[in-house]
């Protein structure tokens, strides 16, 4: 039935009647500097509130407490207020006209301290915390007589050598970031001066206001605007890969007015001002004008990101000169720089919560000795001098022991020739690696190459593939022949066309691909083109239209030229582009063939936005779910054929809204949406992302670890879902479960609730519908999702990614490590427990964020079988021996004071136990770091082993209670023993006991012991030379007349046998009644 609404061609004007009156909505009451008339004064406002802005209390905390802090925070650290600013020329002089007092210096600083600073910032930082703040006190109260317990160098030596390490590596490193920053503000750019000369100028010197000249390859020094370049048609490209890391060169436009000036000295004798908003963090928008008085008429020429250089790019061609906006902290460089955060990792905070439990043992020993005693006269003296005579339960080496084991397993990872190019970022939690319970997925370039090939073209009718190139190719051929009449029967034999013939049909297509995008070719040699883009969707189709005849071999900013099969040129003036964005998921451009005249808009985007602009097709959404089902990516293609006038009155529409200084970015969208009518749908292209290498038998290690891997990701549910089962994500015994396009709260609860109640069954959900469960059950979604094999999120934001990351740890208490590729995957990075970074075609930028850096996502099953089990199992067993050595001595000392009528007197000082902690066990307890449980093969072919060190169970508190029982038996037993067998050499009881206590802990560390190495035999070895040598020289605590005699030595091993052995044997028992996993597979 024919509608009002519908034209001859079936298509739905409904939609484009409603777009037209959004934007004559939007633009009834625009007021902008360009809808000024001509002879009226134009104001720049300084101060404006745009979208990014928002009321003072919106980022107020709930809460009483949090709120009290936040005002207290608030009145002594009010929040720096940014400021728009304006440059005035006027014939050589240069006004900066803000509302700000000073604009800040352009200096990098990026080190922490100075010279006056240094000292009380460490030791604040090092302080801040209870235990090292324990341990100063500890030794303080050593200059206190009625506390002193020992020698003094027995409680700083410890204390001292720990500040000693911390503070000199603390100094190397800023000392090196301090390099860096004056070699920055040292460099030297080159300053216009009035008379059309250059100065040199410090990056440091340089202001808002000034105008430097930049050559190719230089940095950047402050955010500018580009005023002039040498290259042709006014644009230039520029590096950005250390602001965004994305790797793909940057199309940049000079200010056309400035760059059409007769020399570099008219710059700065012209009457103009140059506008720019406030500064913020967004590297991706930018709002200012550009306002030029010619002859008294004022011209405002609209300033866009695509006008700007920001600080730390690097100019990639041509020489340029930018004016100065924004300097120092004020750039988009500094904005964006964060301290980052010091993830800690679970490890750390269990061995924190022990040493709370080992505090809680001290004063309890301590207490209980004094009550014994029956809380005597000046009790509370000696319970002070208790808790220093057993400060040795908490270990102040732990911390030094733990980081150095860090720095060791970092080096291992980065130097595995097998995973080749990891890069550790974050040395403090390589034993998180080991703890897995959920890696979060990105998809493209992660899972998939992000290395795009053309694989399907459909046109409605037709259908082409990589298999048909040659048909495309005769057809375009035949196209561009001259003087040629068309075949009709040729044509329409195979009735493929009733509309127009193949051979238009083709063309009209193949030249949307060569002509659509922003893709620029560039030469390494005459003969050989490399293009550069953002997208590899966009290069994977020029190649394409490049393989069959048809060659973008030109661009810049105002002209592209195709070359066509038979070596012809078509250059086309580029009018308008409108560059894709991921809330649009579209891109456009208006070219005018130079030959004809003809102009013509082109359009390509997503599927979801393009079905809703292009006239109605009832092939369309079939044909992108049949490309989605294959797991290609599939981009929809629309066009039309314009006027001049229809051009020009879009062109004024977009030229006001442009020029708004207030909310341009809708008011540019409702310009162009305005414009996106009557396009006719020309073809739907597909391209395969491959997958990466080994990616299917790494996802299989990983499950059969017993890690879930959740795959988060931007694209449409078909193409999700195929590449999960193709990866084998999905296993091919699992069915999958789909929730899409919910809109209502109730209906995704049912289905929730449905897909509860199915088994070995992996859930698909698109974003909608995700974010609909996240608001309104999110509960009732993590209980369901954390249950399924796998899950797959389509359609997902990079907001929604950190969220999902979120919402796992919260509910589930595990570790969950994310793996990414991109920009969009840095917040989903940062939020997990461990974040992996995939060096990619999409730049560095997941990379650098990232704990660990590596080059493909195959290398993770080793990264986590291998060096997380190591990392994570050898870090248990140092971190308890640690807690070990200190409570079998103090626990001796316990025993000691006893039997001496409860006297708070040490039985070791001096040198005996500043040894003990260093020389005389540091090197055998150490070697553990050294040890490995299992080979590697059997690593790799049993990846079950890993879901045990996912529960925790290498230090927990029953591993905890087993080394204190230890601890006691052995230190209550070393002492005991050695009274009763030397009961007439009590003068020799230090020397006795110290001895035993070194031998049991250097035959302890070699029970522990699973596979041996070479340097734990020579520290074990060195170790006990080094105590038989001191024995020798150390007179003042040990009678050589006395440990030479057999009697000694019987005795000693005698006791050593005793303390050691059934603890020993006893492992050994249980060992083999009960082995691990791991035993029973050797």
């Amino acid at each position: 039935m024919y509608s009002p609404l519908e034209d001859d061609d079936g298509y739905d004007t409904g939609k484009d009647k409603e777009r037209l009156s959004r934007f004559a909505s939007g633009s009834d009451s625009e007021t902008s500097l360009m809808g000024q008339k001509s002879d009226e004064t134009i104001v720049v406002p300084l101060e404006v509130e745009d979208e990014e802005s928002s009321s003072m209390g919106a980022d107020r905390p709930d809460g009483k407490w949090a709120m009290f802090k936040w005002r207290v925070s608030r009145c002594f650290f009010p929040p720096k207020v940014y400021h728009a600013r304006t440059v005035n020329i006027n014939n050589g002089e240069v006004q900066v006209v803000s509302d700000e007092t000073s604009l800040p210096a352009n200096t990098v600083r990026n080190h922490k301290y100075t010279l006056f600073t240094f000292l009380p910032m460490v030791l604040y930082e090092q302080f801040k915390f209870f235990f090292n703040m324990y341990f100063l006190m500890v030794a303080l109260s050593q200059f206190i007589p009625a506390l002193k317990v020992g020698y003094l160098f027995t409680y700083v030596a410890p204390l001292g050598f720990v500040l000693s390490v911390t503070m000199a590596k603390e100094a190397y490193d800023d000392f090196q970031r301090w390099k860096r920053d004056m070699e920055a503000n040292s460099k030297k750019f080159s300053k216009l001066k009035s008379d059309g000369t250059y100065e040199s100028i410090r990056s440091a010197d340089i202001c808002v206001g000034d105008f430097i000249k930049l050559e190719k390859n230089e940095r950047v020094p402050a955010d500018m605007i580009l005023v002039r370049t040498t290259e042709k048609g006014g644009a230039t490209f520029i590096r950005t890969d250390q602001l965004d890391g994305e790797t793909d060169w940057k199309l940049r436009k000079a200010v056309m007015t400035c760059n059409n000036l007769a020399d570099d000295k008219s710059l700065l004798q012209m009457q103009a001002s140059f506008f720019a908003n406030k500064p913020k963090k967004d590297i991706y928008d930018f709002v200012g004008n550009f306002i030029f008085n010619n002859q008294g008429k004022e011209d405002v020429e609209p300033l866009t990101v695509e006008n700007t250089l920001w600080m730390n790019t690097v100019v990639a061609s041509g020489t340029v000169i930018g004016l100065v906006v924004y300097a120092g902290t004020e750039t988009r460089s500094a904005m964006n720089t964060n301290q980052a955060k010091t993830k800690v990792g679970l490890l750390d905070m269990e061995l924190n919560t022990l040493s709370k439990v080992l505090f809680s043992v001290l004063v309890s020993l301590s207490f209980l000795m004094v009550a014994l005693n029956g809380f005597k006269a000046g009790w509370h003296i000696d319970m002070f001098r208790f808790i220093l005579l057993f400060s040795a339960i908490i270990p102040i080496s732990l911390r030094v022991n733990l980081d150095m084991s860090k720095t060791l397993y970092s080096y291992w990872i980065m130097n595995d020739p097998i995973i080749e190019g990891t890069i550790v970022r974050t040395s403090t939690i390589p034993e998180e690696l080991g703890r897995i319970s959920y890696l979060l997925s990105d998809k493209t370039g992660t899972l998939t190459q992000n290395d795009m090939i053309f694989k399907r073209l459909h046109l409605g009718s037709n259908m082409f593939s990589r298999e048909t190139v040659d048909e495309i190719q005769g057809a375009l051929k035949r196209s561009y022949e001259t003087g040629k009449k068309t075949d009709e029967e040729s044509l329409f034999s195979k009735n493929r066309f009733k509309k127009a013939p193949v051979e238009e049909e083709v063309r009209r297509i193949i030249e949307a691909l060569a002509l659509c995008n922003n893709v620029t070719p560039t030469y390494d040699t005459p003969d050989q083109i490399v293009y550069q883009a953002s997208s590899p969707d966009e290069i994977a189709l020029v190649k394409f239209t490049e393989s069959i005849g048809l060659t973008l071999s030109h661009r810049d900013m105002s002209t592209m030229t195709l070359t066509d099969p038979y070596g012809g040129k078509t250059t086309y003036n580029i009018l308008e582009s409108f560059p894709f964005s991921s809330e649009t998921k579209r891109m456009g451009i208006i070219l005018e063939n130079q030959a004809t005249g003809q102009m013509t808009f082109y359009i390509k985007g997503a599927d979801v936005v393009m079905s809703k602009i292009v006239k109605h097709s009832d092939w369309l959404d079939e044909e992108c779910g049949n490309m989605a089902r294959e797991g290609l990516r599939t981009l929809v293609f629309g066009m039309k054929h314009i006027t001049k006038e229809e051009y020009e009155g879009f062109r004024q529409r977009l030229k006001t809204a442009r020029s708004s200084i207030s909310g341009r970015d809708k008011k540019v969208l409702q310009a162009i949406e305005s414009f996106e009518i009557g396009l006719e749908l020309i073809g739907v292209t597909g391209v395969e992302d491959k997958l990466q290498e080994d990616v299917q038998s790494t996802l299989e290690m990983l499950r059969n670890a017993g890690i879930k891997v959740w795959m988060l990701t931007g694209d449409k549910v078909e193409t999700a879902t195929c590449i999960a089962i193709s990866a084998r994500l999905v296993s091919r015994n699992q069915s999958i479960f789909t929730i899409a396009n919910i809109n209502d709260k109730n209906e995704v609860a049912n289905l929730l609730n449905n897909f509860g109640n199915r088994k070995d069954t992996a859930l698909v959900i698109d974003g909608t519908s995700l974010q609909l469960a996240v608001d309104s059950c999110s509960e009732l979604f993590m209980e369901v999702a954390c249950k399924a094999p796998a899950v797959v999120c389509c359609r997902c934001s990079p907001t929604q990614k950190a969220v999902i990351v979120t919402l796992i740890k919260e509910h589930t208490k595990l570790q969950t490590c994310a793996v990414g590729d991109g920009g969009n995957d840095v917040s989903m990075i940062q939020a997990a427990d461990v974040g992996l970074g995939i060096v990619g075609k999409e730049g560095k930028q997941a990379s650098l964020a990232a704990d660990f850096s590596i080059n493909q996502f195959s290398f993770i099953s080793r990264l986590l079988i291998w060096h997380g089990r190591n990392s994570y199992k050898r870090s248990a067993s140092l971190g308890q021996f640690v807690i070990h050595r200190g409570l079998i001595i103090s626990f001796i000392q316990a025993v000691f004071s006893s039997l001496f009528y409860f006297a708070a007197i040490g039985i070791y000082n001096g040198w005996l136990l500043v040894g003990y902690a260093t020389i005389y066990t540091t090197a055998p307890v150490f070697s553990l770091v050294l040890d490995t449980d299992v080979t590697e093969d059997i690593a790799f072919q049993f990846p079950e082993l890993y879901r045990e060190l996912q529960k925790g169970r290498s230090l927990s508190y029953r591993t905890f209670f087993l080394w204190t029982l230890k601890s006691i038996y052995q230190g209550g037993l070393i002492m005991l023993v050695s009274i009763f067998l030397f009961d007439s050499s009590m003068y020799n009881i230090v020397s006795i006991t110290f001895t035993v206590l070194i031998f049991t802990e250097l035959l302890n560390v070699a029970f522990e012991i699973h596979t041996w190495h070479w340097m734990m035999i020579v520290s074990e070895v060195v170790t006990l030379l080094l105590y038989l040598v001191s024995m020798v020289i150390l007179k003042t605590y040990f009678d050589i007349t006395f440990i030479a005699t057999w009697s000694f030595v019987g005795k000693v091993m005698a006791i050593t046998a005793v303390t050691v052995l059934p603890i020993g044997i006893g492992k050994l028992i249980k060992r083999k009644c009960d082995p691990p996993a791991y035993a029973k597979l050797q």
